[in-house]
């Protein structure tokens, strides 16, 4: 069951539109990042402060079942909100990748792990590396997998 409560779409209107689009048409549209034609999933997610539904597309990271969720914020100093939102409520979360959402579960990886996926996420998007270059924070990251 898709993450319910008050949506609150995002500032930004790239993003907010992406998103519009992407659930409008059950992902066959707005489905890759804005200036490349690489593939987006949207992930919702409980606010840690307001408690209201936030939506956002990130780039598609999978293998076998399992998404990665590269909290980048594109190299900036600090954490994207949804990182944050990961951390305080990881079991309301929502990944839609194609026509359907569903619910699932969000940790946040380090070691080995974190290095296994990591080179997953920079082949998927290879600007990654580069972001982790620009910023003194170690990019987080997190896996996702269906709720059972």
């Amino acid at each position: 069951m898709p993450l319910t409560g008050e949506y609150e779409p995002s500032p930004w209107d790239q993003v907010r539109e992406q998103v519009e689009r992407y659930e409008a048409t059950g992902g066959r549209e707005a489905n890759t990042l804005y200036d490349r034609d690489l593939p987006i999933v949207i992930v919702s997610t409980r606010g840690a402060k307001s408690g209201k539904v936030r939506k956002q597309g990130v780039m598609r990271v999978e293998h076998d079942g399992v998404y990665a969720l590269v909290a980048s914020k594109a190299g900036a100093p600090e954490d994207p909100g949804w990182a944050h939102n990961l951390r305080t409520h990881p079991d309301q979360v929502t990944l839609q990748d194609g026509p359907e959402p569903w619910d699932g579960v969000a940790r946040e990886i380090s070691g080995e792990e974190r290095a296994v996926w990591w080179e997953r996420a920079v082949a998927a998007y290879p600007d990654y590396a580069d972001y982790q270059v620009t910023t003194d924070r170690q990019i987080p990251l997190f896996l996702f997998e269906r709720s059972a």
